[in-house]
């Protein structure tokens, strides 16, 4: 049987891993202005991170962060499995269907601890793993204080807990606040973005990766507050 290191192959092993998954909601809800600007959004968090023709970005985190992004509306689909952020592609996103948030979440945090084992058996040393969520309603496949809601929130509070993960809320207008917060850690509560801020947003989080990439497997660090200053992008 083949190991799970031959199957989802490590570049750079020789570096410190950082990997995270964009969990983005393309339901219906999201049609229009919210989705364009969440395309706009992602380029602009390619560009940071990886520059323009070879030019710009951050080497570093070029070849430390692995990204995967998955989108979720009635069913969840894996635009792009772990990989160097050198070799996403953003492509259109189409909104359409309902939320499953519920199933996206596990996939999320399934694909984390195959990533993490890939890691340990190739003897790389990885950062604590961040997934982010992106969202402007609530679960269609999970009721709050259901069987699935409640354990989705253990693994959320025990994973934060043990720090198996670092999981991120951003609320997009529209987003049930109230259920989000039930939801996830209160360690890490759900941010509201504001309207039209995605571009902010994802040059927070490039900004963010590339301190993480920069620091040492275990260090503390302390990320710029994404309601203050000229690029507050939540309130």
């Amino acid at each position: 049987m083949q190991k799970l290191s031959e199957l989802v192959p490590v570049i750079h092993p020789e570096e410190p891993h950082c990997a995270i998954v964009l969990l983005l909601d393309t339901s219906e809800s999201m049609k229009g202005a919210k989705n364009a600007d969440l395309e706009e959004g992602i380029r602009n968090f390619k560009t940071s991170v990886c520059g323009v023709d070879g030019e710009g970005g951050d080497p570093l985190a070029r070849k430390r962060v692995d990204l995967s992004i998955m989108i979720f509306s009635s069913s969840v689909t894996v635009m792009q499995d772990f990989a160097p952020v050198d070799d996403f592609q953003p492509t259109p996103l189409t909104a359409s269907g309902s939320t499953a948030m519920g199933a996206a979440i596990e996939r999320a945090l399934d694909s984390i601890e195959e990533r993490k084992l890939a890691y340990q058996e190739m003897g790389v040393d990885y950062h604590r793993p961040w997934v982010v969520l992106i969202t402007d309603g609530e679960p269609n496949d999970m009721q709050q204080g259901d069987a699935k809601w409640n354990q989705i929130k253990h693994q959320l509070r025990d994973g934060e807990a043990k720090k198996k993960f670092a999981f991120f809320t951003v609320a997009v207008e529209g987003a049930n606040m109230e259920a989000l917060r039930d939801l996830v850690p209160a360690s890490r509560p759900p941010v509201m973005m504001r309207p039209g801020m995605f571009s902010p947003l994802f040059e927070w989080l490039s900004r963010s990766l590339s301190s993480v990439s920069a620091s040492r497997v275990g260090e503390p660090l302390q990320l710029e507050n994404p309601t203050i200053g000229p690029n507050a992008w939540a309130v």
